[in-house]
């Protein structure tokens, strides 16, 4: 295992546009020898070597000879005219909550800052079997807690659009390396929006899929539908082709759906004539900075011209913030109970609360948040029986400054807690529908803005169909980040 390190190479204006390829033409460029693996992953690292030590997204990196090594093995089996994947030959690293076999899983916390597994996690084992080499890690917020990634293990990571702002997170390495440049696909996973809120900050594509979509394991809640595992990439079509490999049933999962991972390859190109879209700005109840809708008001006009009817309106959310505070801090006494107790001391105070809160709560209180998620979910279901999608900002706030450990308060209303300023994205998360954050533009300081389209119930493919149509309509997300350049 290495750190990352200086190098001397410097990447050539063939090597950088490498690096910008949609991932799904570098696959076939690589499948077609047009490009071999070998030259994508030294264009990769000159890549990596370049920029991330401006915005620290990459935390753990196996090494310039074992990732060339990786890509020369890539290139003989391809010459030998095995059976390939849909990600061969393709860089790949993985958030830094899931476990790498061989490479160093920290969460982000100093507990675990020297924890190697021995095993890869079931997405890690999907990955590597469609092809990617696993080259490392992505950068996380300790224990995946909070939409800012900043731990003590690594430090922080800086948005690539404005170094002086947050990445956002969890999966806040994730997107700032797309972003940069310096991976083709990245994978997250989502509880509050830590696919979606990194997404936004950094002009890429987060995708919270269904639960069930993409089977974590193994996993302390095999049950659970709170936190989803997912793709993030710069287009809809290549979050698609990620999502590819990572979905398909696991019986070890028992929500796991049984929606083969092939079925995300088929075209996205749909006819949205006459489709119902309900428009809302802050679900009617959150506070949203004014930049933050002023950019998503002037994107509305796309999809009446992709022929949708629009229309304002949002299901009633009325018990959301009770719902989620609740079952998330029963989650996180569950999962740092152990930690609280022997390591107190090497948890930050965020942690410390959300799992005290959990340990407070009753049996009651949690059926009684069950009891509301269900009623909850039955609104947004009536609701969707007429609108086939739900429009709304990804986020509340524009990047912040990166010293900032939340948001403390958005357009004077006083956020009680870390977690408060994420209303618009965890308030989604408790439907369990899918969610996408697209690329929407940028404010008058030049940072980006991302647009959330929720589908109803396990219509994942239909979200990345509006998404991609969305996409094709704007093209956002191909304005690059001066760092990466």
């Amino acid at each position: 295992m290495s750190n990352l390190s200086s190098s001397n190479q410097t990447p050539t204006k063939s090597a950088n546009e490498l690096c910008f390829k949609n991932a799904v033409e570098l696959a076939r460029m690589i499948r077609q020898k047009e490009v071999s693996a070998t030259e994508v992953m030294a264009a990769f690292i000159a890549q990596i070597n370049r920029v991330n030590p401006k915005v620290n997204a990459i935390c753990a990196f196996i090494g310039e000879d074992a990732a060339m090594r990786a890509a020369k093995a890539a290139d003989d089996s391809l010459a030998k005219g095995q059976a390939l994947g849909p990600l061969h030959g393709l860089p790949h690293a993985v958030k830094d909550l899931v476990a790498t076999a061989g490479i160093r899983t920290t969460q982000g916390s100093p507990i675990y800052k020297d924890f190697v597994p021995t095993e890869d996690a079931l997405m890690v084992q999907r990955l590597k079997a469609a092809g990617a080499i696993i080259i490392g890690k992505t950068n996380t917020p300790e224990f995946g807690a909070g939409s800012h990634t900043f731990n003590p293990v690594f430090g922080a990571t800086r948005n690539p659009y404005d170094l002086t702002k947050s990445a956002g997170g969890s999966s806040g390495g994730a997107a700032a390396s797309l972003a940069c440049g310096m991976l083709p696909l990245a994978d997250g996973s989502d509880l509050g929006g830590s696919l979606r809120n990194p997404a936004a900050f950094c002009n890429v594509v987060g995708f919270r899929t269904s639960p069930g979509r993409v089977p974590a394991y193994p996993s302390e809640n095999v049950w659970g539908s709170l936190a989803v595992l997912g793709p993030m990439a710069r287009t809809v079509a290549d979050v698609a082709l990620l999502l590819s490999a990572q979905a398909g049933p696991d019986a070890r999962v028992p929500i796991s759906l049984n929606d083969p991972g092939w079925m995300f390859t088929r075209p996205l190109g749909r006819d949205f004539k006459n489709v119902r879209i309900a428009w809302s700005r802050n679900l009617g109840r959150y506070p949203v900075e004014p930049s933050i809708n002023e950019v998503c008001d002037k994107a509305r006009p796309v999809f009446g011209s992709l022929g949708c009817q629009v229309e304002d309106g949002e299901p009633d959310f009325r018990d959301a913030d009770e719902i989620f505070q609740t079952l998330r801090a029963w989650g996180v006494a569950q999962s740092r109970n152990e930690d609280l107790k022997n390591h107190r001391a090497l948890i930050k105070d965020t942690v410390i609360w959300n799992a005290e809160k959990g340990l407070k709560l009753t049996g009651l209180d949690v059926s009684r948040a069950e009891f509301k998620r269900t009623q909850l979910y039955q609104r947004v279901h009536a609701f969707l029986e007429k609108y086939e999608f739900l429009v709304l900002p990804v986020t509340q706030v524009a990047p912040f400054p990166i010293e900032w450990d939340w948001v403390h308060e958005i357009n004077g209303v006083k956020m009680e807690t870390y977690i408060d300023w994420m209303a618009t994205c965890y308030a989604i998360t408790l439907t369990g529908l899918p969610a996408i954050s697209v690329p929407c533009g940028f404010t008058k300081d030049g940072l980006p803005v991302g647009l959330q389209i929720v589908g109803r119930h396990q219509q994942d493919f239909a979200v990345l169909q509006m998404a991609h149509a969305f996409e094709q309509a704007t093209h956002f997300g191909k304005t690059r980040p001066a760092v990466a350049a």
